[in-house]
């Protein structure tokens, strides 16, 4: 019954009727799709319901997660998007009568401070980065979460450094957790975990896994990292990773907490992005 009801509800929020643009999340992507002069000829769902508890004795809360697939069609182009997002249902008896985004935090409140990166004249400890193999590891675990690594509640910078890991990019610095990128049994780095941390490493480090800073997104290439600033405050908030590019050269990118695949690199479809948001776009290994 719950599981009918939740269908029925998502079914008239997306009627034809009822597309006012920001309307939901579902909504307002295929909204962004379409002034970008894309179209969005279908959209298929799925929800998985995981928990369910009494608020009283007549109101019941039940928490799902709901897949959306987006049929895109860019010009004679077409590709699947896919992202999921958890959600509240409040029901009264057998009904319902509230559904709401449960917002997942982007960013940590507390930034750790990272110690100064050590210089060394030599560079013989630059990798071979196996791109493929990154996305092949970011295709595999998008909205899944590999057993040999911690899972995080914010999991995006955990998952970028999964992918850079799975392209052979090395760990150094351990066991201090400011300095270096590295994970160890049931330790890691901050920048390992933290994607204010993991944006300044890619910048700063000069040995090993370091980014090429670039100005154009089409520059970047499957297997680059794209790390966001949603509110323009010097605090870095998110990291994903290329998996491909658009009809028009642009990336699109996979990420966790809102589990994402094939989305739009400029994320202006999420509800943390501001117009002040601000992008470090790294190439990896070159």
């Amino acid at each position: 019954m719950i599981g009918e009801q939740i269908k029925q509800y998502w079914q008239e929020q997306l009627t034809e009727q009822r597309e006012e643009p920001n309307a939901n999340w579902v909504l307002n992507k295929k909204s962004i799709h379409e002034k970008r002069g894309n179209k969005v000829p279908r959209m298929t769902g799925k929800g998985k319901l995981f928990r369910s508890y009494q608020v009283d004795e007549d109101k019941t809360k039940v928490e799902y997660n709901l897949a959306v697939t987006f049929f895109i069609k860019q010009g004679k182009r077409f590709y699947h998007e896919e992202e999921e997002h958890v959600h509240r249902a409040l029901f009264h008896g057998n009904q319902l009568v509230e559904d709401e985004e449960v917002k997942m935090v982007q960013s940590e409140k507390a930034v750790p401070t990272i110690e100064p990166l050590a210089k060394h004249a030599d560079r013989n400890t630059r990798f071979e980065y196996d791109r493929h193999a990154a996305v092949q590891y970011a295709e595999r675990w998008w909205n899944d979460y590999n057993p040999e690594y911690k899972q995080f509640d914010v999991d995006c910078t955990n998952f970028v450094s999964q992918c850079l890991r799975a392209g052979g990019a090395p760990m150094r610095g351990a066991p201090n957790k400011g300095e270096g990128w590295w994970y160890q049994s049931n330790s890691w780095s901050y920048s390992w975990a933290v994607a204010h941390s993991l944006r300044w490493y890619l910048s700063g480090s000069n040995q090993g896994l370091e980014g090429k800073e670039v100005e154009d997104p089409t520059e970047l290439l499957p297997g680059d990292v794209i790390c966001y600033d949603f509110e323009g405050d010097g605090r870095w908030d998110h990291n994903t990773i290329v998996v491909e590019k658009d009809g028009d050269g642009m990336p699109l990118v996979n990420a966790h907490t809102d589990n994402s695949r094939h989305r739009y690199w400029s994320y202006e479809d999420s509800r943390a992005w501001t117009s002040d948001c601000k992008y470090k776009l790294f190439r990896i290994g070159d």
